[in-house]
């Protein structure tokens, strides 16, 4: 259960938030109960939105992003973005399950996107405190300067999503991701 109200709604949401909602649901056809939970803090909701929707113009291939949302949501513990990311990395990445595997602990089978990866990894853990040598590994796989911001952006980004569940108690409204064995 929530720790704070979910509005049932868009209508229920309040009046700032129900545009923003109302795209999120003309994108995704449904509103998730993140943004729902988002959307008592309009500002925050916007800031979200805005910040999801720039990165999602850059470079990283949504292969890569989910790659990188999905190991950042397993450092960071949270069922919910686990859930969700695990459910787009299957149906709209099409990532196979072996993938979403090894994505959750922190690499991936094809090797760019494994820099990515454990890169990400790499600031969770070390708190943005990381070594020139893992930069230039992100380098030497290939991405270009602004990739390796854009890499941390999805750091920030799923990180602020991951807070965001944990602490509100999001109710997890994708199918739940299985426990690691």
């Amino acid at each position: 259960m929530s720790r704070i109200s979910t509005p049932s709604s868009i209508e229920a949401a309040p009046q700032e938030s129900r545009a923003s909602l109302q795209a999120v649901k003309s994108q995704l056809g449904s509103v998730p109960n993140l943004f729902r939970i988002v959307a008592n803090s309009p500002q925050t909701l916007e800031g979200y939105l805005g910040l999801n929707g720039a990165l999602g113009k850059g470079t990283l291939p949504a292969a890569t992003r989910e790659r990188i949302a999905l190991a950042v949501a397993e450092l960071n513990g949270c069922n919910y973005c686990l859930s969700a990311h695990t459910y787009l990395a299957s149906n709209l990445a099409k990532l196979s399950e072996d993938e979403i595997v090894k994505n959750r602990k922190g690499s991936s089978e094809d090797a760019k996107a494994a820099v990515a990866v454990e890169f990400a990894v790499a600031v969770v853990k070390n708190r943005g405190q990381v070594s020139d040598a893992a930069v230039q590994a992100v380098r030497d796989a290939g991405y270009s300067d602004a990739e390796l911001v854009e890499i941390v952006g999805h750091v920030a980004l799923n990180t602020l999503t991951n807070y965001m569940n944990e602490v509100l108690g999001t109710e997890v409204d994708f199918p739940a991701a299985k426990e690691l064995a």
